[in-house]
């Protein structure tokens, strides 16, 4: 894997967050994620201000991974890029988006669920997919399923993912991280409950850590 990739998987867990005040909670948030041993996040567009939320957290905590999601268009990439993020997450495969991504040199990771989702991938070159939304499309047993023709990839899963099954996704040699909102719910954002946030990180990485020392 590249050393974006890497540095992910190492990590692996990406919280994925939607801000609806960057100015007030951005750089906070940075640091309980980083305060938890979870320095990255995927700041999704599905929040006005996403290119600030990313800006900020990267001032905050300049070391942080910080990329963007649920990224829709060129303009969305463009904006990423200024905001010094160093990553993008599509929902679903864009072609058009994938290419410009890479014309752009920052690493994407489409949301892929299906064979020819996997197929597309295959001719760009890809390393890690999302799988988006994860429990819905049939989980980890059809995360393994499609690796059987697909070794080549590794599996990023989001959408239902959380404390209780992270150690069964991250048990699987096709995962490189999960992503998750379960430590970073608009509850414990709004109301700034950064040490709950912290202390969800532990939890996390301290499966990641028990998960990887049996392989």
């Amino acid at each position: 894997m590249n050393a974006m990739n890497e540095a992910i998987s190492n990590i692996g867990v990406v919280p994925v967050i939607k801000l609806n005040h960057p100015e007030r909670d951005a750089a906070p948030l940075a640091r309980a994620l980083c305060d938890g041993g979870v320095p990255v996040a995927e700041v999704t567009f599905r929040a006005a201000g996403a290119d600030t939320a990313i800006r900020l957290m990267k001032e905050a905590c300049p070391d942080m991974i910080v990329g963007a999601g649920t990224v829709t268009s060129r303009e969305q990439i463009d904006a990423t890029i200024a905001a010094g993020g160093q990553f993008i997450v599509t929902p679903g495969f864009d072609p058009e988006l994938v290419a410009y991504a890479q014309e752009k040199n920052i690493p994407i990771y489409p949301g892929c669920t299906t064979p020819s989702d996997y197929h597309a991938a295959l001719k760009f070159g890809l390393e890690v997919l999302k799988f988006f939304p994860a429990e819905q499309s049939g989980g980890l047993a059809k995360i393994k399923a499609m690796s059987a023709p697909f070794p080549m990839f590794k599996i990023m899963p989001t959408g239902g993912v959380s404390l209780k099954n992270l150690a069964d996704y991250l048990a699987a040699p096709v995962i490189a991280a999960c992503g998750g909102s379960y430590m970073v719910t608009a509850d414990l954002i709004d109301n700034g409950k950064w040490e709950e946030i912290t202390a969800l990180c532990r939890q996390s990485r301290s499966i990641v850590q028990s998960v990887r020392s049996e392989k």
